[in-house]
């Protein structure tokens, strides 16, 4: 293998691995532009030396034949143990939050990005480009598909610190209403050494889409000049 091919390969998979790493840099993901840069260069970095480690070995053979006895090589096998070994990485990504799991999406993405970094180390470069291109637009235009055909809802409890002088449930029933929020059940907290008798606090029990931003909710929420304090539990 030559000085440019290992340099093309190399730049291929930086390539790929910013173009699948982007889109979770974008979303604030665990790992994101660098995390799939390095995956993607490692995976190819394997696979070249496995075929190195391979072409040198059916050399030596091939002026030895007495070696073919002592000498093997598995083309598979550095490859395979950086599929089974990426999972680590995965892992850590995967995050159990507030009753649900988020990262699977970030997890899958750092494993396909492996492969296709042993791909390219392999120098299949048509078939890493296309599922690279392939990954990127199920991870970008399938997140909106999902929105608009299967928007699933996650469990939250928010607690809420307002002003007793107003009717503030029937006002945060529409507001949440207008945000296709459902409630489940609200829960008002009485406090037995509470200071301030004009203030209550109460926990809604909401199902909200898993794509909903919770720090813009708080945020309007708080903005509401009856309601003292916001917090997502």
């Amino acid at each position: 293998m030559s000085h440019y091919q290992i340099l093309i390969r190399l730049g291929v998979a930086i390539l790929i691995g910013i173009l699948l790493g982007y889109e979770r840099e974008y979303s604030n993901q665990p790992a994101g532009l660098r995390t799939h840069i390095l995956v993607c260069v490692g995976a190819c970095v394997i696979t070249m030396i496995q075929t190195i480690v391979g072409l040198e070995v059916g050399g030596k053979i091939l002026s030895s034949p007495g070696l073919s006895t002592a000498m093997k090589s598995d083309m598979g096998r550095l490859g395979a143990q950086v599929i089974s070994g990426i999972g680590f990485l995965g892992a850590g990504t995967i995050i159990h939050e507030k009753g649900s799991v988020k990262g699977l999406t970030t997890a899958a993405g750092i494993w396909t990005t492996a492969c296709i970094g042993l791909a390219i180390g392999f120098g299949y470069y048509f078939l890493s480009i296309s599922a690279a291109i392939g990954v990127f637009i199920i991870i970008v235009c399938m997140k909106k598909v999902e929105v608009y055909f299967f928007d699933r809802t996650t469990p939250i409890n928010i607690e809420i610190q307002y002003d007793m002088s107003i009717d503030l449930n029937a006002e945060l029933v529409e507001y949440f209403k207008y945000k296709n929020i459902k409630i489940e059940n609200i829960i008002y907290i009485v406090e037995k050494n509470q200071c301030n008798k004009n203030y209550r606090k109460c926990i809604y029990k909401l199902l909200i889409s898993r794509h909903s931003n919770l720090k813009r909710l708080k945020k309007e929420l708080e903005n509401n000049s009856w309601i003292i304090e916001a917090n997502i539990l």
